[in-house]
């Protein structure tokens, strides 16, 4: 079985990958949906359980904040398996691997910072203060404009558009990545990096910076994993096996009590997260039409992730200018809120994300 995995060959796109990252997308704006009852930076007079359809969505209403680092740890797995070979062999060298970043994320970033910039200005004229995120300050600002607002010693309160945060330190793990394969593509070398980030984690090193390596370097250890399962002859049989312990494994936690444990949350993200990266990453064989629309809704995750706090501003500024209360126990608005964030989204990455990516792309490469 010959293996595709380093090649970013796109007629071998990970579909199981892509409604991954769709979903956690969708439990970052659930979790988020909390920010309608804010007065300020704190929620009033809130009760989690009375959000719509909270028997449904509890886990995305309570827990939804881990997605990030089920995103880390996917971008370490797509990065390593679409760009590790490519980088150690020269086949990219650094001035492309940045433009590709730079055409993919600052774009729609920057045009989301000025919303926010403008309907914050708004938001204060009329309330007094501003919505969620309350350092706006210009320091913050100019971090922002170079995606630096929480690199390793800059990290001073979330501010502007806040969710940017763990994307810019994610920022920083591609640098790394990108020396880092320059230097050695050795499995040795990655799993220190790792075992460091781990370390600095439990250390408690005042940065994310640490807490996004390992997640990443985590998903890229998947990716090389994935790799070698895939090219033993024995390969069905394995990933038969990792599929029913991916079933197992909540199983298992449940009836031995290990939820309880401190670091549970963490140790289960970094370990049932990798298997099923794995599990997910295998090629399936499905329709056209359906492969379109799962290709679809991993495109729009970027854009759901970056102009979901934007549009809340924005409702929330229209409220307080009716002086309204926002009715986010209501079911209807939740999926009038919900609906919209799609359809914004996928039109957003349709209409500018690919025609200026693609612009800035042609032009410096």
């Amino acid at each position: 079985m010959k293996s595709n995995l380093n090649t970013g060959n796109q007629k071998n796109k990970l579909l199981g990958l892509e409604i991954i990252r769709f979903l956690s997308a969708v439990a970052i704006l659930i979790w988020h949906y909390q920010h309608f009852s804010f007065v300020a930076d704190k929620p009033e007079n809130f009760n989690r359980e009375l959000q719509p359809y909270y028997s449904i969505l509890n886990p995305f209403y309570n827990y939804g904040g881990a997605s990030v680092q089920i995103f880390w740890c996917l971008s370490g797995f797509i990065f390593f398996w679409k760009y590790r070979n490519k980088i150690s062999s020269g086949a990219i060298d650094l001035t492309n691997f940045l433009v590709r970043r730079f055409s993919r994320l600052y774009p729609l970033h920057f045009v989301a910072l000025m919303l926010v910039l403008i309907m914050q200005v708004l938001y204060y004229v009329n309330a007094g203060y501003y919505f969620v995120y309350q350092n706006n300050d210009v320091t913050r600002f100019i971090l922002h404009l170079f995606l630096a607002s929480n690199w390793w010693g800059l990290e001073i309160g979330n501010s502007f558009n806040g969710p940017i945060w763990s994307i810019s330190v994610e920022v920083l793990a591609y640098f790394i990545f990108f020396l880092v394969l320059k230097l050695s593509k050795s499995i040795t070398v990655n799993l220190f990096i790792l075992v460091l980030s781990m370390v600095a984690m439990k250390l408690k090193v005042p940065s994310q910076l640490f807490n996004c390596l390992a997640f990443f370097y985590i998903g890229g250890m998947s990716a090389i994993v994935f790799e070698y399962i895939e090219d033993r002859p024995s390969a069905r049989r394995i990933f038969r096996t990792l599929l029913v312990s991916l079933f197992l494994w909540p199983f298992v936690i449940y009836n031995t009590t290990i939820y309880d444990h401190k670091y549970f949350a963490t140790l289960f993200l970094m370990t049932y997260t990798p298997l099923l990266l794995i599990v997910s990453a295998q090629r399936v064989s499905v329709p056209p039409v359906i492969q379109k629309m799962i290709g679809s809704a991993g495109n729009m995750t970027y854009a759901m992730y970056l102009i979901h706090f934007p549009l809340q501003l924005s409702i929330a500024t229209y409220y307080i200018m009716l002086n309204k209360e926002i009715p986010y126990y209501n079911a209807s608005f939740f999926l009038g809120y919900m609906s919209f964030i799609l359809f914004l989204s996928f039109y957003t990455y349709k209409l500018f994300e690919v025609p200026i990516q693609n612009k800035i792309r042609k032009k410096y490469l």
